[in-house]
């Protein structure tokens, strides 16, 4: 059964294809015949796999090393695109604008350099270039997919492919590093660069991760953020279905990797996807379905390399509502408690905590609280900024616990059913929960472990709910 056999060729997709589905020659070929055969519209693409972390290197290298150590970096990357511009043998303007591209990369690079300074406004413009090349390659991808689908153009005009430069139409504000998109304009700007008159005739190709700022500076969404961008697009352009392929064929009851007994997911509902990516799992990033749900688009997530598994199709409604669905693993995390007899009945105390983290713009994931004391997990990056921490010790004992990592399982009815927390935590006795976090979803019920414990945990609860 062919993956997209649910749409009909009057649908409107976008598609993304994430860096493993774009890591080679071959892997855009598979990606663009699926595109193709999916009669996508627009598709948004990520670097090539591993051209993200080593732009990365070139800006700490620049930043911080002898200027020979950077070339070496940069005649990685140049390598890798220069070998699959070969191998798919991309037409001379083609070739020019990533030359072009490439020469950019340098010179943003020997800027860094000279300057010894790498801000977040200079680091979104040399990440965003991993994007830019990579969609001019997969621009040759796709023409020859569309040839090889209808090599007898005789009689019908053949699809055009266009190229779309993302920050023509994904507008957002200036926070470099972890932009956020400006829905309106983005809707506005999609309408004149993404005529709905041209689904049929056009196959865009755009990327993902980028966008650009009212002045023209180049930003980014964040780690990540390729679904996101896919999402957004999909909501601006009035998409009947976004689809994310990716390397694995759906999303799992957990990670395979934890759990060799995990299996895939026919549906899902957009609010159990959601607590999966907010809490650890990998298959898409946390915002993804935000702009998905604001339109009620449904999204299918399935594999490029084995297109002709179903995948999962996450969905607003679904048939089938089990107790647990899943389970997901946020490893890397922190717990900071504070304490202080000041919060005694004391209004305002909670606002106060609050307020610090929103300054500093740090998530916090789940929050207990007693009489006198809070206890919050967030990822331990956020210690990295010790103002932080010296803000929060000024008006309470801040204690942090390290090494840890939150375990959630994931359902439907979680929080009005009775004998579920005995059923979990039987099924974990011999590991030490640190924190519990039930009642703020019906959706979601979660725990902190010692992160070495965390697989272990998984695979008991797997076994008792899902196998």
């Amino acid at each position: 059964m062919q993956v997209g056999s649910q749409t009909q060729k009057k649908d409107l997709i976008v598609s993304k294809f994430g860096g493993t589905s774009m890591g080679d020659a071959k892997c855009m070929l598979r990606s663009a015949r699926v595109a193709s055969k999916q009669n996508s519209f627009l598709v948004v693409v990520s670097a090539v796999s591993g051209i993200t972390n080593k732009l990365i290197e070139v800006a700490k290298l620049a930043q911080f090393e002898a200027w020979s150590k950077t070339e070496l970096a940069l005649a990685q990357i140049k390598q890798i695109h220069k070998t699959i511009a070969t191998d798919l043998k991309i037409n001379p303007e083609l070739e020019v604008q990533l030359d072009q591209l490439l020469d950019e990369l340098e010179s943003i690079a020997k800027g860094i350099h000279l300057l010894k300074d790498c801000s977040l406004k200079a680091l979104d413009t040399l990440q965003g270039l991993g994007e830019r090349m990579s969609s001019v390659l997969f621009m040759k991808a796709m023409q020859s997919a569309l040839l090889e689908s209808s090599p007898d153009t005789s009689q019908n005009e053949p699809k055009q492919v266009k190229w779309l430069d993302a920050r023509q139409v994904l507008r957002t504000d200036d926070q470099f590093g972890k932009a956020k998109p400006q829905t309106q304009k983005i809707r506005e700007l999609a309408s004149k660069w993404l005529p709905s008159k041209s689904h049929g005739s056009h196959i865009f190709v755009t990327q993902g991760f980028i966008g650009s700022t009212e002045e023209g500076a180049s930003t980014t969404l964040g780690r990540g953020g390729s679904d996101y961008s896919a999402a957004i697009f999909a909501e601006a352009v009035g998409a009947d279905i976004l689809e994310i392929w990716t390397d694995v064929a759906g999303i799992a009851t957990t990670d395979p990797r934890l759990c060799a007994d995990a299996r895939m997911i026919p549906e899902i509902s957009f609010q159990e996807a959601s607590e999966l990516a907010t809490f650890g799992a990998k298959v898409l990033h946390p915002s993804t379905l935000l702009p998905a749900i604001r339109k009620n688009i449904p999204v299918l997530v399935a594999s490029s390399f084995n297109p002709e598994q179903k995948g999962t199709w996450i969905r607003a409604f679904v048939s089938d509502q089990p107790l647990v669905r899943a389970m997901a693993i946020r490893k890397q995390q922190v717990l900071v408690t504070l304490s202080t007899p000041e919060m005694l009945q004391a209004p305002g105390f909670l606002y106060k905590i609050f307020k610090v983290f929103n300054d500093y713009g740090v998530s916090i994931d789940a929050i207990t609280t007693s009489e006198i004391s809070v206890s919050m997990t967030l990822d331990n990056s956020a210690l990295l900024n010790k103002k932080l921490v010296h803000e929060l010790s000024q008006f309470a004992e801040v204690q942090i616990e390290e090494n840890l990592c939150l375990v959630s399982v994931i359902g439907n009815n979680i929080n009005h059913t009775p004998g579920l927390a005995q059923k979990i935590f039987t099924a974990v006795s011999d590991i030490n929960v640190r924190m519990i976090c039930l009642g703020a979803s019906k959706h979601n019920f979660c725990f902190l472990v010692e992160e070495a414990q965390g697989a272990l945990a998984i695979q008991k609860l797997h076994k008792v709910f899902v196998q």
